[in-house]
């Protein structure tokens, strides 16, 4: 049976509730909040159980038809599952019981493919059902920019523009995005992640560019958190499956959209025990956890682990709202959340670039696994966290840290800290013989929008 449709609100509480299909085409929510389920529905011991022996697609389908309702059929939701589901997903042991999961072997080796796959199919259908023509806006950090312009490319209802920070992502992570061409454009702005996320939101307000039908594809778009959700059903059935096994995640994060798929997978159900929040240098909200008082960090600091450079993550005021508060875009706490329940269920902590590296070594040397550095923070998180409870570290706990992104992304980093060359996936090759297109434009605001005007 069809499960009832669910509606989406916005964190700041001053726009209407949505549809699903309207919450995904429009982004953002018209006050400038992000929207959220207003119910999440809890799946049964029994569903649960039988996410062991299925195929990753189908988890994906029974999860997100739950989230979805009745705006889609089954029929092409499990068709567009099959579709953007057509890679491996390893869990690699390292110890008993401690395992690496792999988010790697999509189109552009990185975790942001399992959502822009599955949001660009859902795009396309309710786009199409509503005979609309598409503008996709997104800032990104690294990954994202890559994943959604694979996945978005050559769609015929739908441009993309995206806007990174110049000098702050990989040779690698740039010419993903700008070899593609056709209906994918990209900006160069020189300035941080957070000014190209504050840029587009802008864009979104502005009255001027009305008349265009914006969308966003990076994680303040609800269509990118619930596909997330999924691989951590995927991972605790494939590796336990029993419901009295609470599992432990550590999740690098940068803009939190990891950890709310997470989160989302969490308060539908699955056995999780605790998420080890691991950031980098960035480190405003492991501050916030441990503080309860939130400062952004203006400019972000540059660290190895690039996709994490953020020092004001949007995905804050989701995991706020999650946990009974309010906060707006500015990072101004309207309402306080519940924090002795985040504390019970979220360990937010800080490594540093030395431990990023050591980590990255340690696993290469003592198990000859080759993390990169966003892995290398997880992995190192996940150690200080159970250093930090003693005992407890020792038990039958299962353990899952999470590997973001391909190591040959970033092979000047691999070279210098474990002097060995990350073998280079299909999905990568032959990158650097391909010709590049983007803009190179400064942190203006007006410039930004002339060039949407120019452009759509």
């Amino acid at each position: 049976m069809k499960n009832k449709s669910i509606k989406y609100y916005s964190t700041n509480g001053n726009s209407p509730e949505v549809s699903f299909g309207d919450a995904l085409l429009k982004g953002l929510a018209p006050d400038g909040g992000l929207y959220l389920p207003d119910a999440l529905p809890l799946l049964s011991t029994d569903e649960l159980k039988k996410f062991s022996d299925n195929e990753y697609y189908e988890t994906a389908f029974h999860v997100l038809n739950n989230l979805i309702g009745s705006e889609i059929n089954e029929t092409d939701l499990i068709s567009i599952c099959r579709d953007a589901y057509r890679f491996e997903v390893p869990l690699e042991m390292v110890t008993e019981r401690k395992f690496i999961m792999r988010l790697d072997r999509g189109p552009t080796a990185s975790f942001k493919d399992f959502a822009a796959r599955m949001m660009s199919r859902l795009m396309q259908f309710f786009s199409a059902m509503n005979n609309e023509h598409l503008t996709i806006l997104t800032a990104t950090s690294g990954d994202t920019g890559s994943a959604v312009a694979s996945a978005f490319h050559g769609l015929g209802n739908i441009s993309v523009i995206i806007l990174y920070p110049r000098d702050e992502v990989t040779p690698m992570q740039r010419k993903q995005m700008t070899t593609l061409h056709g209906n994918v454009n990209v900006i160069a702005v020189d300035g941080k992640f957070d000014d190209c996320q504050k840029l587009v939101k802008q864009a979104f307000m502005d009255p001027l560019l009305s008349h265009i039908r914006l969308s966003s594809a990076n994680s303040i778009n609800i269509g990118r958190l619930l596909p997330q959700s999924v691989y951590y059903f995927h991972a605790w059935a494939k590796l336990s499956g029993s419901t009295s096994d609470k599992v432990i995640f550590s999740v690098p994060s940068g803009n939190f959209g990891n950890l709310m798929g997470g989160l989302i997978a969490s308060k539908m159900g699955l056995p999780v025990k605790k998420f080890v929040i691991s950031t980098n240098d960035n480190n405003e909200v492991p501050e916030f956890l441990h503080t309860g008082i939130y400062e952004s960090i203006t400019p972000s600091i540059n660290c190895i682990s690039s996709a994490m450079n953020v020092g004001h993550p949007s995905n804050l005021a989701r995991i706020v709202a999650i946990y009974g508060g309010s906060m707006d875009e500015n990072g101004l706490i309207k309402h306080k959340p519940d924090f002795n329940k985040m504390s019970e269920e979220l360990f937010g902590l800080s490594i540093n670039e030395n431990e990023t590296r050591l980590a990255l070594a340690e696993v290469y040397n003592n198990y000859k696994i080759m993390l990169e550095p966003h892995g290398a923070v997880a992995w190192a998180g996940l150690d200080k966290f159970i250093k930090s409870q003693g005992a407890e570290g020792t038990d039958n706990q299962l353990y899952i840290a999470l590997e973001t992104a391909h190591p040959a992304k970033f092979p000047e980093e691999i070279r210098k800290i474990i002097n060995q060359e990350p073998a280079l996936p299909l999905s990568l090759s032959g990158l650097n013989d391909k010709d590049e297109k983007y803009t190179v434009l400064e942190n203006s605001y007006s410039m930004i929008r002339d060039y949407i005007l120019n452009n759509c």
